[in-house]
């Protein structure tokens, strides 16, 4: 589920990129979450959930949707003016963000190493933002500043109720963004569109109810040591489709952050996992 789930997201990131070039941000972000607004209502129709879609206005949930509606808007507000590879690496410091949120938040005390390999991932996120007094690039701390509001919405899903199903937590999410974006089209101004731009807008809105989905439902379900690694494969999916569709090539500097981005990352999964798995020891232990 979470590859499937990174893989409609960058689609998703390719589609309005392109379709960024001769539309205004925040109308294009509007189109495509009307359409994908209702194509997840459709389905929550078909599926049986009319009951439920109450629940879409459940304190946590929207919650989680205006996070996530907040993220969304800032992820791809910057993605119009970077390499898709460098946003979704930027956009890839999530999981690092997570371990910060679990001290202030959950109170776990991550040993010298963990927080060595938070270090080390914020110098990934810097390699590849690269600031400097010529170079600086503001869309890409704003690309950080949407990382930091996706790791916020994960932590959010954790605490939904399991009994409200995931398609009605997925709409709560698109209409979200879809009124947030609605309303900066007031201020940015609207432009005529062609058919073939909606028409890439609705294919963008398939994968993107497909990224939605997956990864609520597997937030929700899956063990986070277990899946987080298999985000990275996002990074896969946008150098290749950035280098095919746009040339982007990164250079030596932004390699050497993904590196260092991807390597902390899986240390800290791999020593989440271990914690769990010395957790449960004990806890068998206590048992007998």
């Amino acid at each position: 589920m979470m590859v499937g789930a990174m893989a409609g997201f960058v689609v998703n990131d390719a589609i309005v990129k392109h379709v960024s070039e001769d539309m205004p941000s925040a109308q294009l972000i509007f189109l495509r979450g009307a359409l994908a607004s209702l194509l997840v209502l459709g389905m929550a129709l078909a599926l049986g959930a009319r009951r439920q879609l109450r629940h879409a206005l459940h304190p946590r949930v929207a919650a989680r949707a205006a996070v996530d509606a907040c993220a969304t808007v800032m992820y791809l507000l910057s993605l119009f003016h970077l390499p898709l590879g460098n946003a979704t690496a930027i956009n890839l410091a999530a999981p690092l963000f997570m371990v910060v949120f679990a001290v202030w938040f959950l109170k776990e005390r991550p040993g010298a190493a963990r927080w060595l390999a938070v270090a080390l991932g914020f110098a990934g996120v810097l390699c590849v933002v690269q600031p400097s007094s010529e170079g600086f690039n503001a869309w890409a701390l704003l690309c950080l500043a949407g990382t930091l509001f996706h790791a916020t919405r994960d932590l959010l899903t954790r605490r939904i109720d399991p009994a409200i199903p995931s398609i009605v937590v997925t709409l709560s999410t698109a209409v979200a963004v879809t009124l947030l974006s609605g309303a900066l089209s007031l201020a940015q101004g609207w432009q005529p569109f062609t058919a073939a731009q909606l028409a890439w807008l609705a294919g963008a809105s398939v994968f993107l109810v497909a990224g939605y989905f997956l990864i609520i439902q597997c937030m929700r379900q899956g063990e986070l040591s277990l899946t987080a690694p298999f985000r990275y494969a996002a990074l896969l999916f946008a150098v290749v489709l950035g280098y095919v569709v746009w040339g982007d090539v990164p250079d030596a500097w932004a390699w050497c952050g993904i590196a260092l981005l991807v390597g902390s990352g899986l240390y800290v999964v791999h020593d989440q996992r271990g914690r769990t798995a010395r957790a449960e020891r004990l806890a068998l232990e206590a048992q007998e």
